[in-house]
């Protein structure tokens, strides 16, 4: 079995190098490494802290306003030792009145081209790509030998079911990256799903440490009716967007709704959006995340072929990573 290439899309007529499967290819060089002695003593530790509060907490941190010598100094430190391109920020490092509006900062017109094809799809987000490939038997590979279920991530066994057989990415986001996401094609969300959880971290010590990560950590689910697979109906498929919360992500806010994670008590919630859900134009932001986390990319079968790439890959926002069949 080859590795995943430019020549080895999944999707439909196709296998990717990579599958739901426990029967994986040995990742490449740029994998999240399994954590040593110190990474299963720090997830020990992990576990028995309140990671929800704890996130909230470095929320309220990152948000507050420091006189501002030392707000320009905060910045340009975690920049330097995360390794942000500061050349792309649309702003320079005076205006941002808090870490937090660093974070969530916005891109230099221009540093992030959509692809132009029409039948694109283009990556979602900045960061790197974790498992991805075709989903069989409702599963999705989290890391090589452990799995979780479709129906879990997205807490819907009907949804879930019109994915079989059609193709899954997830994209890792790390603190140096742009923390805003966007729609990998044009398309309408009229329903917004949220399921409150655990915020464990999506670093290797939670992938290796933590079963069933991304379908236990509190999230929010976007379904996005693309333009181009003629969604009629809420029935038709459409494109699944899961943005993952992790353990120090201050929340996952959305452009468009007042919806977001890590407020405290929250229930399970279902938003159907009717005559208010909006249009996106491809690449278009629809969320941010307050520091990185991951999304989750679901595809339907037979409508879209994905470009796999190994784990470890970086990856630019609107940048081709599949196609629309037809």
């Amino acid at each position: 079995m080859t590795s995943a290439s430019e020549d080895h899309p999944a999707g439909a007529g196709s296998t990717g190098s990579e599958s739901g499967s426990p029967s994986e290819p040995e990742p490449g060089s740029g994998s999240r490494a399994e954590p040593g002695a110190w990474g299963r003593a720090l997830w020990l530790l992990i576990a028995i802290l309140p990671r929800n509060a704890i996130s909230r907490c470095a929320g309220r941190l990152a948000s507050l306003r420091l006189p501002a010598a030392l707000q320009r100094a905060e910045i340009r430190l975690f920049a330097r030792l995360a390794g942000v391109d500061l050349e792309e920020a649309a702003e320079p490092v005076e205006a941002y009145p808090t870490l937090n509006a660093f974070f969530t900062r916005a891109l230099r017109s221009g540093v992030r081209p959509i692809a132009p094809e029409p039948d694109a799809l283009v990556a979602p987000c900045d960061g790197e790509w974790g498992r991805s490939g075709r989903i069989e038997d409702g599963t999705l590979l989290q890391v090589k030998g452990q799995t979780y279920r479709v129906a879990e991530l997205l807490a819907d066994a009907e949804r879930a079911r019109a994915y079989e057989g059609g193709s899954y990415a997830t994209f890792y986001l790390a603190p140096r990256d742009y923390h805003r996401f966007h729609t990998p094609a044009a398309g309408t969300i009229r329903r917004v799903d949220h399921q409150p959880g655990s915020l464990w971290p999506v670093n290797s010590i939670g992938l290796n440490g933590v079963e069933r990560l991304f379908a236990r950590n509190e999230r929010i689910c976007a379904y996005l009716e693309a333009d181009r697979l003629g969604c009629a109906s809420p029935a038709s498929p459409a494109l699944a967007l899961v943005a993952v919360g992790a353990m120090m992500v201050g929340s996952v806010r959305l452009s468009f709704d007042s919806l977001r994670t890590n407020v405290s008590g929250a229930r399970p919630e279902r938003r159907e959006l009717g005559e208010a859900s909006p249009h996106f134009e491809r690449g278009e932001q629809w969320g941010h995340f307050e520091f990185g986390s991951t999304i989750v990319l679901l595809t339907p079968p037979g409508r879209v072929e994905l470009r796999l790439r190994p784990p470890g890959e970086r990856l630019r926002l609107g940048e081709r990573i599949g196609r629309f069949l037809g």
